[in-house]
């Protein structure tokens, strides 16, 4: 075993050194897939990466001005499975968890219940605990679209790329009927990365630690918030960025996550193949368990 373990460390060691030096070309694929897997977490599989974001959710319902509901602490902790496909080349699968905590928009402390101001109901707050959150869509060099692109913008050694997540799905909480009343789940999730150009190119970096990312979504309302049918959205909006470890989370997110989920501060595995998880699926655990255990 001890003779195994040096000869991983010479592996180790031997390939960083290739690295040292070495430039990406974001015009090669193979490159170009590397430097997404640097934003998205590590190129070493299985070293975990950290995002925190905090921000603030509105509603916004018409003839009606927005209202500020909560504030909130999130964070997204990751790693990357490193896959080889004879036809489609080098790639990678990111496998996750993400929390998103409550707080009141005036003291700034966890809110576990809440008045619903439309229907002055006295409401359990459900906050968001998705595990896992793992890609669907593994990145590789070539796909039917052709060769994989690095899609972001640079100017004066910053680079910047922008996605958009629509989401228009069956609604888990409902029943056989709904297409043909309706009640699917519509959202859409935007996402924007900044990263500095020298730390993404340079090969014998494994990971951009110097990623600040934001975050907004506009969603139907919340179903712990019991608003049926009523029209309205939720607006979420916030920054962030990628923490070194989960030691710099903020202290009342960590404190949170380490007294109802500890299990939060690790990644899953590489090879998670579970269902992802979302704010619904999430809530329809919750309500099955409570209604369990009253029967």
């Amino acid at each position: 075993m001890k003779k195994l373990a040096i000869v991983l460390v010479c592996v180790l060691v031997s390939t960083t050194l290739a690295f040292a030096g070495e430039t990406l070309d974001l015009d090669n694929p193979k490159d170009a897939v590397l430097a997404m897997q640097k934003i998205v977490c590590h190129t070493e599989e299985g070293k975990p990466a950290t995002y925190w974001w905090t921000g603030k959710v509105y509603s916004r319902v018409p003839g009606e001005k927005d209202k500020l509901l909560f504030k909130y602490q999130a964070m997204n902790t990751r790693t990357c499975q490193v896959l080889s496909d004879p036809e489609k080349g080098y790639g990678f699968r990111m496998v996750s968890k993400e929390a998103l905590i409550y707080q009141d928009p005036k003291t700034g402390e966890i809110v576990h219940s809440w008045t619903n101001p439309w229907t002055d109901e006295e409401l359990e707050v459900v906050h968001i605990f998705n595990d896992p959150v793992n890609s669907k869509y593994p990145n590789f060099e070539k796909s039917k679209w052709g060769p994989f692109r690095f899609p972001a913008t640079f100017k004066d050694g910053k680079g910047w790329f922008s996605f958009e997540v629509p989401l228009f799905y069956t609604n888990p909480l409902g029943g056989e009927y709904q297409e043909y009343i309706g009640g699917t789940y519509q959202a859409i999730e935007m996402f924007n990365f900044f990263f500095d150009e020298e730390e993404l190119l340079d090969a014998s970096i494994t990971g951009c630690d110097n990623t600040n990312v934001s975050w907004a979504r506009v969603s139907k309302w919340l179903p712990w918030m019991k608003m049926g049918d009523r029209a309205g959205q939720m607006i979420y909006n916030g920054a962030g960025k990628r923490v070194a470890s989960w030691d710099e989370l903020p202290e009342v997110l960590k404190d949170e996550l380490m007294r109802v989920k500890p299990e939060y501060n690790t990644p899953p595995p590489v090879d998670d193949n579970r269902t992802n998880e979302t704010s619904w699926t999430y809530f329809k655990k919750v309500i099955d368990a409570e209604r369990a255990e009253g029967e």
